[in-house]
């Protein structure tokens, strides 16, 4: 039940309004239209730092923002990027049907629109986010050769919104490069409130499972890890309709259509494409083609030619990634071929076991290679040998029948071996336990006043495995208020543990506990809970009552003090059951005393133990404070 108040006390704080990690919320109105062309202006439900549009209709849609206690922006378009959506047929392509959706913009802290619709525009949504800044993520994670990037718990991911686990394609063969957030005048620290706030609006807003892009920079040289799934892995994105699957997708934030590209954003960006397009053993400088799924300019089995670096408008009728960047990237494919030499370029395998099976690559500058085949108990089952820029070999496998073979193509511990599988393969292992689940925080609502109810935090959470586990409690805008512990080492069992809440102003609290276990396994879940301090001071004297009419300690005294304007209930009970009403209605904020003389509708309270109840109406919802007592007779 206190979930429920908890849930409802926040929705009349902010109407229609999703919550989501690091305080970030999102809101959605419908905005009148109607004509040929409207121009209106709009307050809108909650201040906003990003906003996004959908639309009906095959007209065009303007906007602008108003910032708070500032002036109004120039005039926008809403959908620069019109094909930044899953592949057709894709579950999360099906979930906003029949609207057409729009970029999200990042425009700070501003609390009007104005909008102009040009030719048939049916029906317009606003789409309003709110992702507070914080301190710049200090974690960051490297793989061998990556930049720095600045993983989903660090940027403050919500995990608990995703609508569906990654999908994975067979190889990536191609990276597609955006730009997103519209604005360039962002700080530092700003950058993760974006791309926060970009999940929000794609997940909540567009339907979609999860952030659109793989990978996002930004003009400082930050990059961000996007979609889940692992930033290594071959995740299926949602940034290039019908060329999601094969391909990596890097949005740089800011608009380039005509403002330049920083050098710490090329700088980055250069050093994620070497980095991820070398593990995917593509030349940057290459070029492919590639088979469409689909989209306003490519219909679905077209077979376009692209680039190893493609722009967004390589892949469908859109103008991303801008003019200016668009006409960076041949010189900025050439400085990612020449950044972390030397390198295996498109291995291939052809035939199988039982017959004759040929291993192809390049390589970036001739160098000696091996070609090493082993079997199921990892044992050498063949071996090659060369020197050169070319590798070719054959391996006889007429006797090779049945089983699985893994193989590798190494060129030296400067280059990043190939490496796959040909044969029958195992079946794969079952998948690893979460690390960490079954996540608890009670009560929803703290009164931390004394009375013993309700004072404090109980949190209680499963590890699978033995992990270092971190607990942090972050207010509604998003600042680290109180670090329980951190990197603390704890056995694979339920945990469980109480914390005070006596220095948390009243409010909206979340807590976050990520943990990581030795094999590598990561989990953070997140819990919100609230602090409500309408009333404080609740006492009762005497402790021991005796309404026996000899004049001493014959009532009950019971007084509290309210910090603001409320509905009170004040009663007696016994083991949870009514016993008597002293009074029940609106108070002022101020102390309130209250006496009862032992009787109830039914006669006088026998002895035993009482409780004088106080239930509060407070901006949470109800609470209930308590403090026991006795009858004597």
């Amino acid at each position: 039940m206190r979930a429920l108040l908890l849930a409802a006390a926040v929705a009349l704080l902010a109407p229609g309004v999703a919550h989501a990690a690091g305080g970030a919320t999102i809101v959605s109105r419908d905005l009148p239209v109607g004509g040929a062309r409207t121009t209106a202006g709009a307050s809108a439900p909650t201040v906003f730092d990003l906003v996004g549009f959908h639309w009906q209709g095959s007209g065009t849609v303007l906007f602008r923002t108003h910032a708070v206690g500032g002036r109004w922006s120039s005039w926008r378009p809403v959908a620069p990027e019109a094909d930044d959506l899953p592949d057709p047929g894709a579950a999360e392509s099906s979930r906003r049907r029949g609207w057409r959706l729009g970029s999200p913009y990042w425009v700070g802290a501003s609390d009007r629109v104005a909008y102009r619709t040009v030719g048939e525009v049916r029906r317009l949504r606003a789409w309003y986010v709110w992702s507070p800044t914080g301190p710049v993520p200090a974690r960051r994670v490297a793989m061998a050769g990556s930049p720095p990037i600045i993983a989903r718990p660090a940027w403050g991911a919500d995990e608990e919104i995703l609508r569906g686990r990654p999908r994975y394609a067979s190889r990536v063969a191609f990276a597609v490069v955006h730009h997103t957030a519209g604005s360039n005048a962002y700080t530092r620290a700003q950058s993760a409130a974006i791309v926060r706030g970009i999940e929000l609006y794609h997940v909540r807003g567009n339907g979609w499972n999860d952030i659109g892009y793989n990978f996002l920079v930004d003009r400082y040289g930050q990059v961000f890890e996007g979609r889940a799934g692992g930033v290594d892995r071959n995740v299926i994105g949602a940034h290039a309709q019908g060329f999601n699957t094969g391909s990596t997708g890097v949005a740089v934030i800011g608009n380039y259509s005509s403002a330049s590209l920083s050098a710490a954003a090329q700088k980055a960006l250069v050093s994620l494409l070497a980095w991820r397009l070398d593990v995917a053993h593509v030349d940057p400088t290459g070029t492919i083609r590639w088979t469409s799924g689909g989209n306003p300019e490519f219909r679905r089995g077209r077979v376009v030619s692209l680039r190893a670096v493609s722009g967004h408008r390589d892949t469908g009728p859109t103008s991303c990634p801008g003019a200016s960047l668009y006409a960076r990237l041949p010189a900025i494919a050439r400085a990612v071929a020449a950044t972390g030499l030397p390198k295996l370029y498109a291995p291939a395998v052809t035939g199988a076991p039982g017959g004759r099976v040929q291993f192809t690559a390049r390589l970036s500058a001739p160098a000696p290679w091996t070609v090493t085949v082993r079997d199921a108990a990892g044992r050498v089952a063949a071996r090659g040998r060369g020197t050169g820029a070319a590798v070719s070999w054959t391996w006889d496998a007429t006797r090779a029948v049945g089983g699985s073979y893994t193989w590798t193509i190494d060129a030296g511990p400067l280059t990043r071996p190939a490496t796959g599988t040909i044969g029958k393969a195992p079946p794969p292992p079952p998948p690893a336990a979460p690390v960490l689940s079954a996540l608890a925080v009670t009560p929803q609502i703290i009164t931390p006043d004394g009375d013993g109810v309700d004072d404090a935090l109980t949190i209680s959470y499963t590890l699978a495995a033995r992990a270092a586990v971190t607990v942090t409690i972050t207010d509604a805008g998003g600042a680290v208020v109180a670090t329980p512990f951190s990197a603390q080492l704890q056995s694979a069992r339920m945990q469980s543990f109480a914390y005070p809440a006596d220095s948390f102003a009243q409010g909206g609290y979340t807590l976050a506990v990520s943990a990581t276990a030795p094999d590598g396994r990561t989990g953070v879940l997140q819990a919100a809970f609230a602090v409500d301090r309408t009333l404080s001071g609740l006492a009762v004297t005497p402790a021991v009552v005796t309404p026996n009419a000899d004049g001493v300690d014959d009532a009950l005294g019971v007084s509290f003090a309210l910090s603001a304007p409320a509905n009170v209930v004040v009663q007696i009970e016994q083991g949870g059951a009514f016993v008597a009403s002293l009074f029940s209605g609106p108070l002022p904020a101020g102390p309130g005393q209250y006496a009862w003389d032992g009787s109830t509708p039914a006669g006088p309270a026998p002895a035993g133990t009482y409780e004088a109840v106080v239930l509060v109406d407070g901006p949470l919802g109800r609470v209930r404070h308590a403090v026991s007592f006795t009858v004597s007779r």
